[in-house]
């Protein structure tokens, strides 16, 4: 955190003097976006958004990346509030980098750079450098680890006709004779394989979701399902997106794969819908202890000690990451359409979240 509290140390002595005696007093909002484009560093990753020397020349697109944060920090719906509100906000046009209001793009325009932006991963680039830059080099106490829903405006994707099974042998098998072998499940090859091949086999197309919410009901949505893993002082390190009807113990390994290669932690903290032997034993494998909550309609699973009980309660950092995310960074609002764009807005909001909570850790 050395590095972190000189940038912030910087930020209050130089920066906010600097640019209140150029445009005059920020706001407190206006202040909190200023310290998070000085932690992001977005122009760090605009090299392959700019001109080719073919073609006309597109918009900048510095301010327009810079201003799709500012979307997520002030809770903004779409693009076009965006734009309103920078068309009668002189400050925070400022800060992104334009002028005067004839100087921003058209929604058009934002339309194209978002679907640049997400089709180069520029969210998640800049979330997982932020990530392993100011957490990489120190060691984690507890990862939680849990899903939510996020819903669509577009229609579910029909799904594919399941493969006809191959008929089976009626009767006992013969003495001697082995048993037929068991086709491996996606949550048993996960194990084994590379990153790459585990998010390639996840599906994300949007399609109809539920599950049983905190108070015992069903709920269903559509759309997709949102995989976080989320540190001490509720700062999420990675982020996955899936079809809304995947399972929850379907990307625990995934995001545990993604999680080792960015941080060092020693507990991963999961509910009863990870408790499957496969999980555990991964967790095992990294050298972290695994705290699962036992699935009630499973037998011969071990409890949870009462040490373990007390430890568990930290699970409740990535509750309150999706409520924050959802209620204060935008994420409720889905206007985008497929799950790249999906995924692009949401690590908008996941990064200007990582960035406030880092922040806090200092005050």
């Amino acid at each position: 955190m050395k590095a972190l509290r000189q940038v912030l140390v910087s930020i209050q002595r130089e920066l906010f003097p600097a640019w209140e005696e150029e445009i005059g007093e920020l706001s407190e909002k206006e202040q909190q976006f200023l310290r998070m484009l000085v932690l992001v560093e977005v122009e760090r990753f605009m090299a392959p958004y700019r001109w080719k020397w073919l073609g006309r020349k597109p918009k900048d697109r510095l301010p327009i990346a810079r201003a799709f944060i500012a979307q997520a920090v002030w809770n903004l719906h779409d693009s076009k509030a965006m734009r309103m509100y920078l068309m009668g906000c002189a400050s925070l046009r400022r800060l992104c980098g334009w002028e005067s209001p004839g100087q921003i793009p058209s929604e058009s325009t934002f339309s194209r750079a978002f679907a640049a932006f997400a089709d180069g991963h520029l969210s998640q680039q800049i979330h997982e450098a932020l990530v392993k830059r100011y957490l990489g080099r120190k060691l984690i106490g507890h990862i939680s680890r849990d899903s939510t829903a996020i819903s669509a405006r577009e229609k579910p994707a029909p799904k594919s006709p399941r493969p006809p099974k191959a008929p089976k042998k009626r009767g006992r098998p013969r003495k001697g004779e082995p048993p037929p072998a068991k086709t491996p499940t996606r949550l048993m090859l996960q194990g084994s394989r590379s990153l790459a091949e585990n998010l390639a086999d996840l599906p994300r197309v949007c399609d109809v979701g539920c599950k049983r919410n905190s108070q015992g009901y069903r709920q269903t949505w559509r759309g997709y399902k949102l995989h976080l893993d989320c540190v001490d002082g509720d700062i999420p390190v990675s982020a996955l997106l899936t079809s809304a009807s995947l399972h929850d113990s379907q990307a625990a390994i995934p995001l545990a794969q993604m999680s080792m290669d960015r941080v060092c932690n020693l507990y991963d903290l999961m509910d009863s819908a990870y408790a499957a032997p496969t999980i555990a034993e991964f967790s095992r494998r990294l050298g972290h202890v695994p705290l699962i909550e036992p699935n009630p309609h499973w037998t011969n699973q071990p409890t949870l000690d009462p040490a373990a009980r007390i430890r568990f309660r930290e699970r409740s950092s990535v509750e309150r990451v999706y409520s924050n995310l959802l209620d204060n960074f935008g994420g409720a609002w889905m206007r985008v359409r497929g799950a790249v764009k999906v995924m692009c807005h949401l690590m908008f909001s996941v990064l200007a979240l990582t960035a406030v909570q880092l922040f806090r850790l200092l005050e």
